[in-house]
């Protein structure tokens, strides 16, 4: 398999404070990755790098063949879907959901000067269906519940057709029903050979979807651990990631997490 991100010794600083550590980490065509840490691990600074929207203080970044610093990133920037709340900010909120979707297609935010055949009104139409959101077309983005907001912003991230999905806490601010709903669609999409790689940053095991089958564990900027998710996702490595000594589950393909000896 080909790898489609790799970062290789990759250090990240902003000004006297180092936020990545001498990262190293491999993402092969076909594979499906979660990022877990503790708030401040760095997590989302590594999905910014594979986004091409950060660059590293040291070591190496190279993204569907191309590497960082040597290369437009304008035109990298289209081949990658993103999802992350710091984008959803800049989606105004008056635009039509169809044409949050839409806009994808130029890497713009809000409807200028662009214009769309049918065939892209039908992908993204399709799109917002595959997610269950396609009866809010006609809705502005900033009058929808923050669990459908998630769902138009991965069907805006696939718009494009990329070649790389980086979903930055999908399941964030969601309830109960509004996040199983969402693992349902992000597990039928990890499940069909034809989506993209896919990369998705989560603070709770909970919040993986079924079909992940590879993790990264962060921890104060650097690698815990990283590879097969059945090896990553043990007790020790959760319990060193997190500072708390963890039981670990497995039940059905979805994970749990508790505190050692706490109630069942």
């Amino acid at each position: 398999m080909s790898d489609v991100l790799e970062l290789s010794d990759v250090t990240l600083r902003r000004g006297s404070k180092t936020i990545l550590d001498r990262v190293s980490w491999s993402v092969s065509d076909g594979e499906r990755w979660v990022v877990l840490g503790p708030n401040g691990a760095g997590k989302t600074t590594a999905l910014q790098l594979a986004a091409g929207r950060l660059f590293p203080s040291e070591g190496t970044v190279d993204i569907l063949g191309e590497r960082l610093g040597t290369i437009d990133t304008a035109e990298l920037r289209t081949r990658i879907g993103l999802a992350s709340a710091a984008l959803a900010d800049r989606i105004p909120g008056g635009e039509a959901v169809l044409d949050v979707v839409l806009t994808a297609s130029y890497g713009v935010t809000g409807r200028w000067r662009e214009t769309y055949d049918e065939y892209d009104t039908g992908r993204a139409r399709d799109l917002l269906a595959a997610f269950g959101v396609e009866q809010l077309s006609d809705r502005t983005f900033g009058s929808l519940s923050e669990g459908e907001r998630k769902r138009v912003q991965i069907a805006r991230a696939l718009m494009a057709d990329p070649e790389l999905l980086l979903l930055d806490e999908p399941a964030a601010g969601l309830d109960l029903g509004g996040r199983e709903e969402l693992m349902g669609a992000l597990g039928e999409l990890a499940g069909d050979s034809r989506s993209p790689v896919i990369v998705l940053v989560t603070h709770h095991v909970e919040e993986i979807p079924p079909g992940f089958g590879h993790g990264l564990l962060l921890r104060d900027g650097a690698v815990e651990a990283a590879g097969p998710i059945d090896d990553v996702l043990t007790p020790q490595h959760l319990s060193r990631t997190f500072g708390l000594d963890l039981e670990v589950e497995r039940h059905r393909g979805r994970w749990s997490a508790r505190a050692a000896g706490s109630a069942r």
